[in-house]
């Protein structure tokens, strides 16, 4: 038997989940919010928070935007009707945003990253995605001092 689900622990609105790693291994140099077309079971899901998009990357298909390789769990009451834990799932862009990410994705080493999940105030399931290329290891070197830095300079600055 499911376990039961209070209805304080939904996410109504806010964050669901969070790639901490996009930044750190890609150089970001244009953000887009995305819709998502979900099954009802995959929203239900993400209400409760089980959702992973630390693997995933956007490809194009016949004109259209994909996220590829988002795990979204299966939702535990879900009767006869489920959905498959990790597909493509289609973004919802405007024109003009899909024109622009098209041609960029078609340019060698850039990529499309997954930045974070969340609910929008209307309770719409939105991704933030990001448009980047992969970063060299002597430049995570330097994002590394550049936090250690940082991280420094607010301790030094509290005292």
């Amino acid at each position: 038997m499911a376990t039961k689900i209070k209805k304080s622990e939904f996410i109504s609105k806010g964050s669901v989940a969070f790639n901490r790693r996009a930044r750190f291994d890609y150089n970001i140099q244009e953000t887009f919010v995305a819709g998502l077309v979900l099954t009802g079971t995959e929203v239900k899901s993400l209400r409760l928070g089980h959702a992973q998009i630390n693997d995933a990357f956007g490809v194009e298909k016949e004109g259209e935007l994909y996220m590829s390789n988002m795990f979204i769990a299966e939702y535990a009451n879900k009767g006869y009707e489920s959905h498959q834990p990790v597909h493509d799932r289609k973004l919802l862009l405007t024109k003009r945003e899909m024109i622009k990410i098209i041609n960029a994705l078609q340019k060698k080493g850039s990529t499309l990253v997954a930045i974070k999940l969340f609910f929008d105030d209307n309770g719409r399931a939105k991704l933030e995605i990001g448009l980047g290329t992969g970063k060299k290891l002597y430049d995570k070197r330097e994002s590394i001092k550049d936090r250690d830095w940082q991280r420094t300079k607010s301790r030094l600055m509290a005292h």
